[in-house]
């Protein structure tokens, strides 16, 4: 990709050295510029492909305790000029905000630290040949599984970006990531009632990605399974997520925990820190340093120090997740798990989070509840942040004896989420796929609700 920037870090000092000029107390900023193609290819043939450049910055000023951000991409002297000028009158214009700020000097992470090589530059760009080629290879396979009638979507692309950070405190930094995904969507039909599944992933390099041919098939015989669905009575039961969205309840946590949440008091989790929130043995680390992870990195978004965390060990509740402005509303020390803040207020974010395996695998599940739902799909979930309460509607598999007996739609799960943590039981077959992972889970005693 080209650009006119000649050396984006001195392009952000030049920038964040105006700032101060025009009167800024502090400032951070932050120059990204992205690149990629995605293509679509419908019937064995290319439907269409698109290839997308761009570059930005964005600037954060402080005055005091006021703070403004704007963004542009206008990289002339003149650009930067009036970018700062403009977002130090919006600060000096705003009210006070006692809890803004940028991390202090002696808080930010070593430039020996930032030199670490978590490998995420991936494989870079893929011809447009190679990115069609595989996608009719997953189509084929997903069309050639028996029941499917034709794939309403099959996509594949690679995407590298790039950003640099800088701010006033003396905190500098560069960033290059790469990703490819592919995915598709199956439609199988029987007795005039049609079934829709998919697969996707995506990955750092293609080595670790499964094969086209692997990624068809399984979308391809995900969708003819739920063929023949049926609905259940309403009752009391186990449900057990499939690990290909058991995720969701790890999002569920992060928000519960996050520290804005927590300040403002919107959280079913607010007083259980140190508590015993899982059922013992079951834990949930935060990795930033894993090679090739989807979210791996080397600092927050704030220039402060990140580590490897169980922000739950044994089933206990060990730390909120902090930004600098939550933790100095709690008066607690920021830990590491601010979004990217230079040029923006920081928001909360976590690297790889996985819930660690258990001891059974889904089947010895199934024997052990002996009927109950497999969710394999689900659409519309409502979470109360405030005391758990939890919906969703689903779809997937009923189970006797510890055998799939039938596919299953138009059903409601619900519960409450403390509860649902607390009885919560980890399969055995934890997968890596993205940045949260979290093997199958078993819970017992949910509403569902069908007929």
């Amino acid at each position: 990709m080209t650009t006119d920037i000649n050396d984006p870090a001195d392009l952000l000092q030049t920038l964040l050295a105006r700032c101060t000029s025009a009167g800024a107390s502090d400032a951070d900023a932050r120059l990204s510029t992205s690149e990629g193609v995605s293509l679509d290819v419908r019937e064995g043939k290319l439907e269409g492909i698109e290839r997308a450049e761009s570059q930005s910055l964005s600037l954060r000023c402080f005055f005091g305790q006021r703070m403004a951000h704007v963004s542009g991409s206008d990289l002339s002297p003149q650009g930067l000029s009036d970018m700062a000028e403009r977002c130090v009158a919006m600060a000096r214009a705003v009210p006070e905000d006692p809890y803004c700020g940028i991390a202090p000097a002696e808080d930010l992470v070593s430039a020996q630290h930032l030199s670490r090589d978590l490998d995420l530059d991936g494989v870079g760009e893929i011809s447009d040949i190679a990115l069609e080629e595989d996608a009719i290879a997953a189509e084929a396979a997903a069309l050639a599984v028996p029941g499917v009638k034709q794939c309403s979507g099959c996509g594949n692309g690679w995407s590298r970006t790039q950003s640099w950070l800088a701010a006033t405190n003396g905190f500098a930094a560069h960033r290059t990531a790469s990703s490819l995904g592919l995915g598709l969507a199956a439609i199988a039909e029987k007795d005039g009632k049609m079934e829709r599944d998919y697969e996707s992933r995506s990955a750092r390099y293609l080595e670790d990605r499964p094969s086209a041919e692997e990624i068809g098939r399984i979308a391809g015989e995900r969708t003819v399974a739920r063929l023949g669905a049926r609905k259940i009575a309403t009752q009391t039961g186990a449900v057990i997520y499939d690990r290909r969205l058991s995720s969701s309840l790890l999002s569920s946590l992060i928000g519960a925990i996050s520290g804005p949440a927590i300040a403002r008091g919107v959280s079913f989790l607010k007083d259980r820190l140190g508590e015993q929130v899982f059922a013992k043995g079951v834990s949930v680390l935060d990795d930033p340093f894993r090679l090739r992870g989807m979210s791996s990195r080397l600092h927050d978004g704030e220039g402060r120090p990140v580590a490897p965390r169980a922000i739950i060990e044994d089933g206990v509740l060990t730390e909120w997740l902090l930004n600098g402005p939550s933790a100095r509303q709690l008066g607690l020390t920021s830990n590491g798990y601010a979004s990217t803040a230079f040029g923006d207020p920081p928001g909360i974010s976590t690297s790889n989070i996985t819930l660690q395996p258990g001891k059974l695998s889904p089947a010895e599940m199934m024997k052990q509840a002996g009927k109950g739902l497999l969710v394999t799909d689900m659409f519309g979930p409502s979470i109360n942040p405030n005391t758990g309460d939890y919906s969703v509607g689903v779809s997937g598999f009923w189970f006797e004896g510890g055998e799939i007996a039938h596919p299953v739609s138009e059903v409601t799960i619900a519960g409450d989420l403390p509860a649902m943590f607390a009885r919560l039981i980890p399969a055995s077959d934890l997968e890596i796929r993205g940045s949260r992972d979290a093997p199958s889970l078993l819970i017992e005693d949910m509403a569902i609700a069908g007929d």
